[in-house]
């Protein structure tokens, strides 16, 4: 089994017959997603995406992979959100955070279009220069700004560089899959396409080629991480909440919430899992937050933020409660060794393995978090391979689904998010905001 949900460190916190009392609304929440019988039902093409993709796109993905890595020292996934979190935390968390800087036989992956900021841009620029260069643009519509002026400006890059034609076989669209500007425009300039599905909603999409074709050029084996997703879909269809790890989380996550925990951390003791909880915080808060409803997820990477928000979570408002990913194996092996001198007291350590030590600092923490009124769900993950990544994407996705319905709100659906996107545009100038505009200056007057 991927992944296991180990509850030890929520004993004095959170009752067995909590959970119980919490059964049938959990079971009912599941039973809505299942049915899609609920607000948003039009977006959960994901929960049977793992065994009911498109096989003939998926073996496109594969062939352009193998086509982009011959042909680019850097592949630039030009995408906000749910169109990139997902793809980089995969190769983030499968492969290393330095997996741009390793020596690898597969191309640079630099993400781009998740911000405005120009010095950012110009610094990704200068790392293309002098090399080869391929893009792939992800944007459901081809109109959101951040991604929109991004493709623009390497669009005009590629087409300097290797002439239309030649830009034509380095630009992939994933996008729509019969309508929208960036479908057009792909189709009249010959880009090859690939769809995000109408059912699926960005921070639901890493097992759609919005995640997977950045992954596979990576390297990473994505058939073994849609295996994972499915193997996961298949253990967490057990009804009984009592019985389903996956349920017991929602429904631990919604009685921790109810007990004025409105803040969950989502810990980790590996960097290679710092953009999985960039993932996990899009997951959970752009699917909870609404209502004036909603945890609010946090994350922290130990032990490095136990030397600045560790001292927060042990002596601070007791209004938090933490989710720790716990790796139980590493993919490498690196012990500490004998010092003559022993200068720094350490010898005791010569010959023990560094992960092995790592984890001793969970246990330490999750013992002293306990001691200082943090609870602790712990989610014990067997390694990080692609299979456990799809694993773990396919669990945190139901379980937020059925959390999300249990604490009443439409979990697929963000209209918070277009309010800046509207009042930018007015600010702007943007034709047919004009009332718009002089109300907003009014108000910063």
């Amino acid at each position: 089994m991927a992944l296991t949900l180990n509850e030890k460190f929520l004993n004095g916190f959170v009752g067995s017959h909590e959970v119980e009392s919490l059964a049938t609304q959990t079971s009912d929440a599941f039973a809505t997603v299942c049915n899609r019988s609920g607000a948003g039902s039009d977006f959960l093409g994901w929960v049977d995406l793992p065994v009911n993709y498109d096989k003939e796109e998926f073996a496109r993905i594969k062939n352009a992979a193998e086509r982009i890595k011959k042909m680019c020292d850097i592949l630039v996934v030009i995408g906000i959100g749910g169109s990139y979190l997902g793809a980089r935390a995969a190769i983030e968390f499968v492969t290393s955070p330095l997996y741009n800087t390793l020596a690898k036989d597969t191309p640079a992956v630099y993400f781009a279009g998740n911000s405005i900021s120009a010095s950012a841009l110009q610094e990704l620029l200068s790392i293309c220069e002098g090399k080869d260069i391929c893009v792939n643009v992800i944007s459901k519509s081809g109109t959101t700004t951040e991604p929109a002026v991004t493709f623009r400006i390497f669009r005009e890059l590629l087409e300097k560089k290797y002439g239309k034609d030649g830009a034509r076989e380095r630009i992939f669209a994933t996008t729509d899959k019969a309508r929208g500007t960036l479908k057009s425009f792909s189709d009249d300039m010959g880009y090859e396409t690939f769809v995000v599905p109408d059912d699926v909603g960005g921070r639901y999409s890493v097992l759609t080629a919005v995640g997977l074709l950045p992954i596979a050029c990576a390297g990473i084996d994505i058939d073994a991480m849609m295996q994972g997703a499915a193997d996961a879909r298949e253990k967490y269809s057990e009804k009984d909440p009592l019985k389903n790890d996956c349920l017991r989380y929602a429904a631990i996550r919604n009685i921790m919430y109810r007990k004025g925990k409105v803040t969950e951390i989502l810990v980790a003791y590996e960097p290679a899992a710092q953009m999985l909880s960039e993932w996990w915080k899009q997951l959970y808060g752009e699917s909870e937050g609404k209502d004036n409803r909603g945890l609010f997820p946090a994350s922290v990477v130990f032990s490095t933020d136990l030397h600045s928000l560790g001292q927060y979570i042990q002596e601070g408002l007791r209004n938090q409660f933490e989710t720790v990913i716990d790796i139980k194996t590493s993919p490498v092996s690196v012990k500490i060794p004998h010092d003559p001198a022993n200068i720094d007291g350490l010898n005791f350590l010569a010959g023990t393995e560094l992960h092995d030590v790592n984890r001793t600092a969970m246990l330490g923490t999750l013992l002293a978090h306990n001691d200082g009124g943090v609870p602790n769900v712990v989610l014990e993950v067997e390694d990080r391979s692609a299979y456990s990544f799809g694993y773990l994407v396919y669990f945190f996705e139901l379980a937020c689904a059925v959390s999300g319905y249990m604490l009443g709100v439409n979990p697929f659906n963000q209209p918070g998010v277009e309010a800046y996107k509207k009042n930018m545009f007015a600010l702007l100038g943007k034709p047919g905001y004009e009332d718009m505009r002089a109300a907003l200056e009014e108000r910063m007057k």
